[in-house]
């Protein structure tokens, strides 16, 4: 009993460190509720996000205010087509010593951070893009045959243009799937935009606090995998996951038809992680199949794609999921 209390006590003492790092982004980051949540639980989780949105609606702002609130060393990359991966990752030079004797010594690029900004990601050339691939799964970086391991925690935001404009480059799959959660920023309401002109426009304006810091952050990360998830929910994502793959034995017609690729194992992974991320947030102890549902289209969608036929079709993956998500929860109510 006295484990379980203790775990109950962490978990509201979290509970209320999240609400306050959720009230101060949002002084800063007006009207986007949805995104600073989604954030949030990407922190928690331990994982990287995608923030996709047209230009000055605020994803650069999110991930500088992140970086305040959560007490991280945050350093940006600015994604350019010209970018060459030593531009991240780092270099050896050749110095010379009092002696006059040569050695190689490593340079550090930007990686070498907690909070890496990629901004416009998908500007930059696959063989840029590629260069991240190693230490967002791995949290460690190779070069010059060494192994050079990343600051703890380390998490990359990165943002990105839609790829209908021009000078883009898709993101390789491999790439979309280390990403926990894609962003979504929308243009904002007419209030919201009202509130964002007054807040933005005068002589003060509001600045955002830290509430984490490293250390906290980790700790925070750690008491987050201890939380229970009942098995209703695991065999609900397991479901899910396996019912968006077209090969699978119980997807859809629809699936079959539109999708030619689906979700892997690191989708159920990431549902159950911000499941339990979003219940915290809510100030509930476990997560529920809402919590499932209310994180499927931000965990799924970027790691499925759409047949060219659905595309001309019109077919778009928000559907695809949620008529899933209410089949299984129909068939689930049924049995």
């Amino acid at each position: 009993m006295t484990n379980q209390a203790n775990l109950l006590a962490e978990i509201d003492l979290l509970g209320e460190k999240l609400a306050q790092a959720k009230a101060s982004i949002t002084r800063q980051f007006i009207g986007q509720e949805a995104s600073v949540e989604l954030a949030l639980a990407t922190l928690l989780s331990g994982g990287h996000a995608l923030l996709v949105g047209l230009p000055g609606l605020g994803k650069t702002k999110l991930v500088e205010t992140l970086a305040v609130v959560m007490g991280l060393d945050g350093k940006r990359v600015q994604f350019t087509p010209d970018l060459m991966p030593a531009d991240i990752l780092g270099s050896e030079v050749l110095d010379h010593d009092s002696d006059g004797r040569r050695a190689f010594r490593f340079l550090p690029g930007p990686i070498f951070t907690q909070l890496l900004m990629a901004d416009e990601i998908n500007r930059a050339s696959p063989r840029t893009q590629s260069a991240l691939l190693q230490a967002m799964q791995e949290h460690k970086v190779t070069t010059a045959g060494k192994d050079r391991p990343l600051a703890a925690p380390f998490h990359v935001l990165a943002t990105q243009n839609p790829i209908e404009q021009e000078g883009t480059y898709p993101l390789p799959e491999a790439q979309l799937d280390r990403f926990l959660v894609q962003i979504n920023l929308p243009y904002p309401d007419r209030a919201t935009e009202r509130g964002i002109l007054l807040a933005t426009t005068g002589l003060e304006q509001k600045s955002a606090h830290a509430v984490f810091t490293p250390t906290t952050l980790i700790a925070a990360q750690a008491l987050l995998r201890r939380i229970p998830v009942g098995e209703s929910v695991v065999e609900f994502i397991l479901d899910l996951v396996r019912a968006l793959r077209p090969d699978d034995a119980n997807a859809s017609k629809d699936i079959r038809n539109n999708v030619v690729w689906g979700p892997g194992p690191r989708a159920a992974q990431a549902l159950i992680m911000t499941s339990r991320a979003r219940a915290l947030m809510a100030g509930r102890l476990a997560p529920s199949i809402d919590d499932a549902v209310a994180m499927a289209h931000p965990v799924l969608a970027h790691r499925m794609s759409l047949g060219f036929a659905a595309r001309a079709r019109g077919e778009n993956l928000t559907d695809l999921i949620d008529q899933t998500c209410q089949t299984l929860i129909k068939h689930k109510a049924a049995a």
